[in-house]
C-alpha cells in the first residue's frame, strides 16, 4: 500500500498543534475588515482545522506580503478555463519536481493501482462557506455522472477498465474509495491534469437544479428564467467546474469569479476559505484580485510592452520577444525565458488514415517518412527561428525525461539530401514534372497539401522554410492556413493528407504518466484519427489499427494500462518510444522554444527559469501563483 499525506508534525493532530501553538492563523487585511463587520467568520473557522501547509523552505520561496492585483489578458471570455490551469487546485497534484501529492485532500493511499482511498481536510468548505464532504463526491458519481440527462455518454473512459467502472463507496463523511478489478493507473495522473478528471461537485448549490432534488415549480421557473430547454441543460450550465461563467457557482480555488462574462473585464477576488496556508499559517494567496481582460491575441506584445499586464504567458512566443524587451526599462516588467516543455515546436504528421489511396500509401511506407524527415536541414531551422538556442532532431522526450535517450532523438534526423533522395527513389517516384518536382505513379505531381491552423505563425514560418527543404528532393509543399476547428474536422474525416502542428504536449513524462501521445487512441491525433475515433468508440466508428507498428503501440498502451509496476511501465514507455524513433510517424524538428513570461518587476516567489507546458505543469499552475506577491 502507498500512503501519501502531509508532514508528520501535520498528521491527524489540530491545526495549532500543526502549525505551532504560539503561531496563530493569520489573514489578509481585506478580509479582516469584513471579519470586523460580522460579514465573515474568523479565518481559525474557514481554515481547514488541517491546512495545506506550503513548502517553502525547499523551493526558495520568501514569505510574502498581502495585498495588490494581477492583471493579465485572454483572447475570449472561453479562455477563463486558464485561470482553472494556473490556479491549480486539485484533489491530488503535481509539485514541481512532478510527484504526486495530495493538495484538497489531505492524504491518499492506493493498492496496485486498483484501490483508491481519498481522506478530506476536516472543516475544508467551499468559497461559499458550505462544508467540502464526501456528499459532494457521492453526488458527483451517483447524481452527475451516472445520469443519462446530464452525462449521455456516462463517466469519463478513464473511469473503465475491462469495461468496467469501479466501485465507489462513501466510508465516512471525510473518506471516499474508488475500486476496480484490475490496475488503473491513468487514475491518479488524471486528477491532476490542467483539465482534471472530475470527482465531486458542489451539491449543496446544485441540487436546486436537479430534478431528483429540486422542487418542481420552482425548477420550471428557473428552466424558464434561463431560456434553457430543460433541467439538465439548465444544471450543465450552472455546472461551473472549470470555466469560471457562472459567478454563483462555488468553488475550491485560490480566487472566486465575481465579475463573471459577459464582460471585458473579468474580476477574481481571493476565496475566503481557501485551505492553503504559508509556513507560519497565514492564508493564502497573498494577492488579493486577478483582472482578466479580453484583448485581441495580436495585441498582447504590445500590450504588455505598454505596461498593462503583471503576469503573462499564454499567446506570448518568442517572436515577441524583441517587443518585450523593449518596454523592460520603461514600463517596469522584466520577462523571464521558460523552456517549453514539447517535444518538437515544428513537427509533421502524415495521415495514414487519409482517403486518398495513393498518399495513404505512401504515408505509410516508412521509407517516404524518412526521405521527408531527411530532407529538413534543422539548423536552418533553429538558427531562423529560435536564435539557434533549440534542440535538432525527432519529436520525442526532452532530456530532462527520465525516459530520454539520445538515440531517440537522433534516429533518421540527420539532415542527407542524399539519403532522402535515395528512399524516393527506391519508392519508384522517379518521375519528374515540367517543373522539375517529383510525380506520382499516378501522374499527379508529388504536392503535399500541408494544413495548417492560421493561427500558428512560427509553425507558418517554419513551414516556408521546409518547402524550400523539400523543393530541393523534388517535392513541392502546398501549405494551407485554417481555422482550427475546421482542420480537426478535416483530420477527423480522413481528409488531409498532412498536417503541421506542435509535437508532444508533455515531452518530460515519468514511466507513471499515461503514453497516450504515443498510441492510436486519440482521435485528435493528426497521424492516425481514424485509428484514435475506432479506439475512443471501442470499435463503433474509425478503423482498427491495421499496421504491424500501429497494433505493437496500440498493445503497449495496453499493456501500460495494466501495469502496477514502475519498471515494466518504464519498459513500455522505452519501446514505444523507439518505435516511433525509427518508424518517424511524426517528422520533428526542434525542440527547446522558450516561452516569454512577463512578470511585474515587484511581484516576487515567481521562479527565474522554470519548465513551462500545458501538462504536465499546467500552464504556470504547479509554482503556485497564490505565493506570488508584490514588495513593498
Amino acid at each position: 500500500m502507498l500512503q501519501t499525506g502531509l508532514a508528520a508534525a501535520a498528521a491527524a493532530v489540530g491545526p495549532r498543534l500543526a502549525l505551532g501553538q504560539e503561531m496563530p492563523l493569520g489573514e489578509a487585511p481585506m478580509l479582516a475588515e469584513l471579519v470586523e463587520k460580522g460579514r465573515l467568520p474568523p479565518v481559525a473557522e474557514r481554515v481547514p482545522l488541517i491546512p495545506h501547509i506550503a513548502e517553502f523552505a525547499s523551493r526558495d520561496r520568501v514569505l510574502g506580503r498581502y495585498g495588490g492585483e494581477i492583471r493579465t489578458l485572454v483572447a475570449k471570455t472561453r479562455d477563463l478555463r486558464y485561470m482553472s490551469a494556473n490556479g491549480y487546485t486539485r484533489l491530488v497534484g503535481y509539485d514541481e519536481s512532478l510527484l504526486l501529492l495530495p493538495d484538497l485532500a489531505q492524504s491518499f493511499t492506493h493498492e496496485g493501482n486498483q484501490r483508491f482511498t481519498f481522506k478530506l481536510r476536516p472543516g475544508h468548505r467551499w468559497s461559499d462557506g458550505h462544508p467540502f464532504t464526501t456528499e459532494d463526491f457521492r453526488y458527483y458519481w451517483e447524481d452527475v455522472a451516472l445520469n443519462r440527462d446530464l452525462s449521455p455518454s456516462g463517466p469519463s473512459e478513464i473511469f473503465v477498465v475491462n469495461g468496467k467502472l469501479p466501485r465507489f463507496e462513501v466510508l465516512d463523511e471525510l473518506r471516499v474509495q474508488f475500486t476496480w478489478d484490475a490496475p488503473n493507473p491513468r487514475f491518479l495522473p488524471a486528477l491532476a491534469l490542467p483539465r482534471p478528471l472530475r470527482l465531486f461537485s458542489p451539491s449543496h448549490y446544485l441540487r436546486a437544479f436537479h430534478k431528483r432534488y429540486a422542487d418542481k415549480e420552482a425548477l420550471e421557473r428557473a428552466i424558464a428564467a434561463a431560456k434553457v430547454r430543460n433541467w439538465a441543460a439548465l444544471h450543465n450550465r450552472l455546472d461551473d467546474d472549470y470555466d469560471f461563467s457562472n459567478p454563483d457557482c462555488p468553488t475550491l480555488t485560490a480566487w472566486k469569479i465575481v465579475v463573471g462574462p459577459p464582460a471585458s473585464r473579468m474580476v477574481f477576488e481571493r476565496n475566503p476559505y481557501f485551505h492553503r496556508v504559508d509556513p507560519e499559517g497565514r492564508q493564502l494567496p497573498y494577492i488579493d484580485r486577478v483582472l482578466v481582460d479580453i484583448a485581441s491575441p495580436g495585441l498582447f506584445a504590445a500590450k504588455a510592452n505598454a505596461g498593462e499586464v503583471d503576469l503573462q504567458a499564454r499567446g506570448l512566443s518568442m517572436n515577441d520577444v524583441p517587443v518585450l524587451k523593449e518596454g523592460e526599462a520603461v514600463q517596469q516588467y522584466r520577462t523571464l525565458l521558460w523552456p517549453y516543455a514539447r517535444g518538437s515546436i515544428y513537427t509533421l504528421y502524415p495521415n495514414l488514415n487519409t482517403n486518398d489511396p495513393e498518399w495513404r500509401r505512401l504515408n505509410r511506407d516508412v521509407r517516404f517518412r524518412r526521405a521527408l524527415s531527411a530532407a529538413i536541414d534543422r539548423r536552418i531551422l533553429n538558427n531562423a527561428l529560435l536564435f539557434g538556442l533549440g534542440v535538432e532532431g525527432n519529436n520525442t522526450v526532452l532530456a530532462r525525461s527520465p525516459l530520454y535517450l539520445e538515440s531517440y532523438r537522433t534516429q533518421f534526423a540527420e539532415y542527407n539530401v542524399e539519403l532522402a533522395n535515395a528512399f524516393l527513389d527506391d519508392l519508384g517516384l522517379k518521375g519528374r514534372d515540367t517543373s522539375g518536382f517529383r510525380t506520382l505513379p499516378d501522374g499527379r505531381t508529388l504536392e503535399i497539401v500541408v494544413e495548417v491552423d492560421g493561427e500558428a505563425g512560427d509553425v507558418i514560418d517554419a513551414l516556408q522554410l521546409i518547402t524550400e527543404f523539400w523543393r530541393d528532393i523534388g517535392v513541392k509543399l502546398f501549405m494551407k492556413p485554417q481555422d482550427r476547428s475546421i482542420l480537426r474536422q478535416r483530420s477527423f474525416a480522413g481528409q488531409t493528407v498532412m498536417v503541421a502542428s506542435t509535437g508532444l504536449d508533455n515531452a518530460v513524462p515519468t514511466a507513471l504518466m499515461p503514453p497516450t501521445e504515443l498510441a492510436p487512441v486519440r482521435q485528435e491525433h493528426y497521424a492516425w484519427p481514424k485509428w484514435g475515433q475506432w479506439f475512443e468508440t471501442q470499435g463503433k466508428a474509425g478503423e482498427e489499427p491495421d499496421t504491424d507498428e500501429g497494433k505493437r503501440l496500440l498493445q503497449l498502451y495496453k499493456a501500460w494500462l495494466q501495469s502496477s509496476d514502475k519498471a515494466e511501465s518504464t519498459t513500455i514507455w522505452r519501446e514505444m518510444l523507439g518505435i516511433h524513433a525509427e518508424q518517424q510517424f511524426t517528422i520533428g524538428t526542434v525542440a527547446g522554444e522558450l516561452q516569454p513570461i512577463v512578470v511585474n518587476k515587484r511581484m516576487r516567489n515567481v521562479p527565474e527559469r522554470a519548465l513551462f507546458s500545458w501538462e504536465p505543469t499546467s500552464l504556470l499552475g504547479v509554482y503556485r501563483i497564490e505565493e506570488f506577491f508584490y514588495e513593498a
